[in-house]
């Protein structure tokens, strides 16, 4: 637990120095995003091309009802599963920058902001386009969030299985932000999707067996170098988020931007387990090997949590509990647990 709070303290660090490493760290992040952004909507793009196809089987009869479904189906399964897997190094560019930022490698005066101020014929044209689009009751943002990930057994989390230090959490997705008043900016409907990578590192040389619907944490014969578990989730958040923004005025009307100042966010999400994997590395005899061991280890299919954001601008202390234990029939319950720093780029 004090290693825990050591790094939470570390994350409070990281959120208050934000302004002082801002434009590079975003301006990469936002590379990131862009790349994510463009795979999904590829996916998509392709998803509904495929789904059209399957309609137009169903309607000249050459396929039944409960085919298409079971087609449909498979199809968005492959889909997700092509999303998880191209943006597999956009992930490890995130993770790197993460720890880069965590590291101090990003220097200050690699940051500074410079500003620059010229006068146009057309800025007030452009300022009234900015204000015209401000009053959209909802907007879109990117998320990426990234942290630490453990496990509370019968409601405890110290003296973990664990790594604290070397077991992390990924989020990408998007998300839809609908203010819910017309004439105030403080409530808002935060609602989207995302894919959620939970990974665990187990301590003194552990790993995973399955042992009838048991999921048994053993130790090894050999020697590990590595030892990994990953679980990765599409779920839909759901958050009523406050945010302190306010209202502007120009030239006597009132319109609305969000992400200019404090917000908080409270809610859940649920969604589906698209896989699990173990990943086991050690040394054979002159050699480094590593096993991938892919299957359900008899973990929780449907999962549901609370969450739950605070924070300045885009960056946000980012919170995040299952409700469900990770191993549906374990004797002992595990429920996972989420820390880290969220960013919501509009």
């Amino acid at each position: 637990m004090r290693n825990f709070t050591i790094y939470l303290a570390l994350l409070l660090c990281l959120l208050a120095s934000k302004m002082l490493g801002q434009e590079t760290f975003e301006k990469r992040a936002k590379n990131i995003a862009s790349k994510i952004e463009t795979i999904t909507k590829e996916e998509k793009a392709a998803l509904k091309i495929e789904v059209e196809a399957v309609n137009n089987q169903l309607i000249n009869g050459t396929i039944s009802r409960e085919a298409a479904e079971n087609k449909k189906k498979a199809l968005a399964e492959a889909r997700a599963i092509n999303i998880e897997s191209r943006v597999a190094q956009e992930q490890e560019n995130l993770k790197n920058l993460v720890q880069e930022k965590v590291d101090g490698k990003i220097k200050e005066q690699d940051s500074i902001r410079r500003y620059s101020f010229s006068f146009h014929k057309n800025r007030d044209k452009h300022n009234d386009k900015d204000s015209i689009q401000s009053e959209k009751r909802t907007t879109s943002q990117f998320v990426l969030a990234a942290g630490l990930n453990n496990l509370i057994t019968d409601g405890k989390l110290e003296d973990s299985d664990y790594r604290f230090l070397g077991s992390h959490f990924y989020e990408l997705g998007i998300t839809y932000n609908s203010r819910i008043l017309k004439n105030d900016n403080l409530l808002h409907a935060k609602y989207g999707l995302s894919i959620m990578y939970n990974n665990l590192r187990p301590t003194e040389n552990r790993s995973f067996v399955i042992n009838g619907n048991q999921t048994n944490l053993i130790v090894n014969a050999i020697d590990l170098n590595d030892s990994r578990f990953r679980n990765v989730y599409l779920v839909a958040p759901v958050h009523l988020e406050f945010d302190f923004s306010g209202k502007k005025m120009k030239e006597g009307k009132s319109f609305f931007k969000t992400h200019q100042s404090f917000r908080l966010g409270v809610g859940g999400y649920a969604g589906i387990n698209l896989k699990s994997k173990q990943i086991t590395k050690y040394d054979d005899t002159d050699l480094k090997a590593t096993e991938k061991v892919r299957g359900d280890f008899n973990t929780t299919n449907f999962i549901y949590g609370l969450s739950t954001y605070i924070g300045y601008k885009e960056t946000s202390l980012y919170l995040k509990y299952d409700l469900n234990p990770l191993f549906k029939d374990n004797v002992v319950k595990q429920n996972n647990v989420s820390l880290g720093l969220r960013f919501d780029f509009n």
